[in-house]
């Protein structure tokens, strides 16, 4: 950890344009919030000079990242925010931040009962009691728990077959996809195994997102600090470690150094998303997709803040256009106001929705068969606002693919 009077960013190349603030979505519905430039940059000179100058409203940054994608000068904004809470905040996690952070655990105490919850969280007496005792906001929907996880299909159902392909790919599965969305993960199994690429599984913990967003900084970097030796393993086998969700690959990526003091440059490069591993499979001519002559969908695209952030928004829009029978449009630059675990939280809520409303409301115009989006809480938060269905594109690729057709023309026997 940093001494206080020490900042690992370069915040002195701030030059005071403001675009930032005029950039942030926060600012714009909740007046506490002071912004971006003054929170970074600004605060930072303060805080560094005596740390009774850190405003504890900082906690409202959604760390969307939208300040560092327009900052003309690279200043890691967010960063110093979320290093700043790090370092100065003096709340602590309560129950309720303690049991959306801890996003394994919960998983695995809900999934041999997931129907029974499922039911139980969408009660009105349940959610009223809820937003009394755990201040989550009575209007929030859940995602809903799977009782069967995609562990526990890849052991029976795929792991056996991937000891046939000489080239191999590490997949960081995620919690959302063991817990919630399991088809994610058989989707990605199936394309990935369709163009001659076997898949392993590691010994994985949760990326950590969620408890850098609600304080549990000690838990994060221990996640952190797992998940890189795990990686270095795989990496020393020369296998490049793939996800599907953008926020996991954004925090493993660039959070595990800049805000938990993690050293992950021997992995950093490794880690990808499977959108950005498949197109460049395909631009490189290493790999062929077949598509089915029937499939048809109109689709409109939402990027994730954190895959803008990461630049590879374009990956998926170029896989998604090679699909003859898709009509894809590119939704307007909007984060949809979940942010993780921000918009479960009460004093949240209403800022989380006025947020997004502008995409909401663009989503509904267009009316598309259904949205594609890589991540999975923009996912719960757009499905939970318009009523559109959100799939992963993997899932996509995998629907409008002929696997069998593709796996044959990439030597697959």
């Amino acid at each position: 950890m940093q001494e206080s009077n020490v900042s690992f960013n370069n915040f002195e190349q701030c030059i005071k344009c403001t675009i930032c603030t005029a950039y942030c979505p926060v600012v714009a519905v909740n007046p506490s919030y002071p912004g971006p430039k003054q929170a970074g940059p600004d605060g930072e000179r303060l805080r560094l000079k005596d740390k009774y100058f850190f405003d504890e409203n900082l906690k409202y940054c959604m760390n969307c990242k939208r300040c560092e994608v327009a900052c003309p000068s690279g200043v890691k904004i967010a960063d110093l925010i979320h290093s700043a809470r790090r370092r100065y905040s003096r709340e602590m996690p309560d129950l309720r931040d303690r049991i959306l952070a801890n996003t394994d655990f919960m998983g695995k105490v809900a999934r041999p009962v997931a129907p029974l919850v499922n039911s139980i969280v969408k009660m009105k007496p349940v959610k009223g009691i809820m937003d009394v005792m755990l201040d989550i906001d009575k209007e929030r929907t859940f995602p809903q728990y799977q009782r069967k996880g995609f562990e526990s299909w890849f052991r029976k159902e795929a792991r056996n077959e991937q000891g046939r392909f000489s080239d191999k790919v590490a997949f960081f599965h995620g919690c959302s996809t063991e817990f919630q969305q399991p088809e994610v993960g058989k989707a990605f199994v199936k394309v990935m195994n369709a163009l001659g690429w076997g898949v392993e599984l590691m010994d994985e913990k949760c990326c950590g997102v969620a408890m850098i967003s609600n304080g549990l900084w000690d838990s994060a970097k221990r996640h952190a600090d797992h998940n890189v030796k795990v990686f270095g393993k795989a990496v020393e086998k020369g296998m490049p470690i793939v996800a599907t969700s953008s926020t996991c690959v954004f925090t493993m990526r660039d959070e595990y150094p800049d805000v938990l003091d993690v050293d992950n440059s021997a992995v950093r490069d490794s880690i990808t998303m499977v959108e950005k591993f498949l197109f460049e499979l395909v631009d490189s001519g290493k790999a062929k997709l077949v598509f089915r002559d029937d499939y048809r969908a109109r689709v409109a695209y939402h990027v994730p803040c954190h895959m803008e952030k990461l630049g590879w928004g374009i990956f998926t829009r170029s896989l998604m256009s090679m699909i003859p029978g898709v009509s894809l449009t590119v939704l307007d630059s909007h984060c949809c106001g979940m942010a993780g675990t921000y918009g479960f939280k009460k004093e949240n809520y209403k800022y989380s929705q006025e947020i997004g409303r502008p995409l909401f409301e663009q989503i509904k115009s267009l009316a598309p068969d259904f949205v594609c989006c890589e991540c999975e809480t923009c996912k719960w938060q757009i499905e939970m606002s318009t009523g559109y269905n959100v799939l992963n594109p993997i899932l996509i690729l995998a629907d409008a693919l002929d696997l069998e057709a593709t796996a044959k023309a990439n030597g697959v026997n």
